[in-house]
This record gives structure tokens, sequence and C-alpha cells, in this order.
């Protein structure tokens, strides 16, 4: 076990590190000079050259990188071009609105799609299991663009249930606030919900047809209790790393959710500083992004032996 956490956590150092240099050079490899892009026609030449001794680009491209990673390992992020704001209170707050709706929505969608996934696993090729590796398909065809206006259009326009757009804090108004997520969570809930379920089936097919499990039904065991007390731990190993790969990716692409319900969050913030060409900021989110992508997924990691116990054995 303390074997298998280590080797996780080194792998994980250099993989913070290719990252850093793949979203350093991002901004590098944008055709044209950062600084004239920043300040666009409007900038004279003493205004481009002070911008270009501010952000570091008089320097090598190697001591750019020295300069900008010494920063960012000491929690200096830069400030943003826009509004001259420290970015990191920005990606910490902007965060939080975002995790809020990416936590609730693969939560909702490991309770609904993990026992759906089993049932469909022990009801193989029955209606149910039909039925329900169906809907997940249908569910996972439809873009989370789409399934978020289809709501919007249906719940917020038609039936005027819900609020369409904005966000209000649970500071603010706890109840209010709960409706405002109402529908960004829904959209991403119904979008993972398939993904989720087809794949608890997946692994609990595999695991039903070991040996271990062909031994409890010869005892004569119930096989609703073979399926969620035997087969359930074994099966849900991969799914758990499924749903820390989910969880990543949808902190990573919320952008098109929080366009869609306006809400102020770390890709709706992201979106606004590409509309900007605040590239302090865009280098900023990215790495952040792909910083909490590698931490969630580490987690994951280093939790998987809690669900297999052939790795906690190592």
């Amino acid at each position: 076990m303390l074997r298998f956490a280590l080797g996780r956590i080194l792998m994980a150092i250099p993989t913070v590190f290719i990252v850093s240099v793949a979203v350093f050079a991002l901004v590098r490899l944008i055709p044209g000079d950062p600084a004239s892009l920043m300040l666009g026609d409007a900038g004279d030449a003493a205004a481009l050259e002070a911008l270009r001794e501010r952000l570091g680009l008089n320097e090598s491209i190697f001591n750019q990188y020295v300069i900008w990673a010494g920063n960012i390992f000491r929690g200096d992020f830069g400030r943003s071009i826009a509004n001259q704001q420290p970015i990191l209170p920005m990606l910490v707050d902007r965060f939080a609105v975002s995790a809020e709706i990416v936590l609730a929505a693969v939560l909702l969608s490991a309770i609904v799609a993990v026992p759906a996934g089993m049932l469909a696993a022990w009801r193989q090729n029955s209606m149910t299991d039909l039925a329900l590796v169906t809907g997940a398909t249908l569910l996972l065809s439809i873009p989370a663009f789409w399934m978020g206006l289809l709501l919007l259009l249906v719940f917020g326009l038609q039936l005027n249930w819900l609020p369409i757009v904005g966000y209000v804090t649970f500071g603010e108004d706890p109840i209010k606030a709960l409706l405002y997520l109402i529908l960004p969570v829904t959209t991403l809930f119904l979008h993972e919900i398939g993904v989720i379920l087809r794949m608890m089936r997946a692994s609990t097919l595999e695991v039903l047809n070991q040996e271990y499990i062909t031994h409890a039904r010869a005892k004569g065991l119930a096989e609703s209790t073979i399926v969620f007390r035997h087969a359930f731990r074994n099966a849900f190993g991969p799914t758990w790393t499924l749903l820390g790969l989910i969880l990543g990716n949808l902190l990573g692409g919320i952008a098109i959710v929080e366009t869609v319900f306006t809400i102020p969050g770390l890709g709706r913030m992201l979106v606004d500083a590409i509309f900007a060409r605040d590239y302090p900021v865009i280098q900023a989110c990215l790495l952040f992004i792909a910083l909490v992508y590698v931490a969630v997924n580490l987690v994951v990691d280093l939790l998987y032996p809690l669900f297999d116990p052939r790795v906690a054995a190592q």
C-alpha cells in the first residue's frame, strides 16, 4: 500500500512539470507578439515596450519559463491585464463556483448510475437491461450544451419553474442559490450518467463471471446478495477511476455549461479572458485547471486500494 502511494505521488511530479511547460509554451506558440495582441491597435511603442518588460518577454524563452515557474511556485499567478487584479484570488473564487456544480453533478450521477449499472448487469439481456442501456446511450449522445439549452427552454422559458441564467451564492440566499444550480447540475448529471452506467454494467458483468461468484452461487446465496455485497467492491474499482477522470474533465470543460447559464465559474473566466486577450489570465486558468486535474486523479489513485483488495495487498 505504501509503495503504491509513493509511486503515484512520484509520478505526479514530472506530470506537473510537463503540464507547466505545455501551458507556458501554448501562449508562446500563438502567432505574433503577445504584448501586441494584448494592447491591440491602441498601444504605442512605449506602452508596448513597457508591457514586454513587465511580462518578461525581453528575456530568453528559458529565463521566461524559470521566472514564471518560480512565481507560480510562490503562489504568484500574476495580474490580469484587463482589470489589474491579482489572478490567484480570482481563480479561487471562480473555482469554488465551478466545483459546486461539478461535485454535485458527479455525486448525483454516481448515486443513480452505479446501482442502475449493477441492475442492468444482473438482468443482462432482459427488458430492464435493454431499457437502461438504451437510455444511457441516448443521454450520452446528446451534447452538454444542447441538453442545457433544452432544459433552459422547457423549464426556464416555457414552464417558468426555474431561473434560466445567473448565479446567487449560498451566503446571500441558500434557497435561491439552489434554484439557480438545478439546471446546470442537471445538465451535467444527465450527460455523465450514461458513461458511468455503461462502465458499471461492463465491470459488473466481468466480475459476475469470476470463479468466486460461481462458488458463492453454489453455496446457495441469494443472487441479490451476490451482486450487491460480493461483486460490488471489485466491480466498482474501474468505475471509481472513471469518476476521477470525469471529475477532472468536467472541471476543465465546464466552460460551455457556464456560458449557457451565465455562471461566473472558472470556465467562464477562461472564455472571458480569451475574448479579452488577457494572456496572463488564460495561462493561469489553463495551468490551474491542469493542476486540479492532476490532483483529483492523484487522490483517486491513492483511494483506489479501498476498492481493489489486490492493490491494497501490495
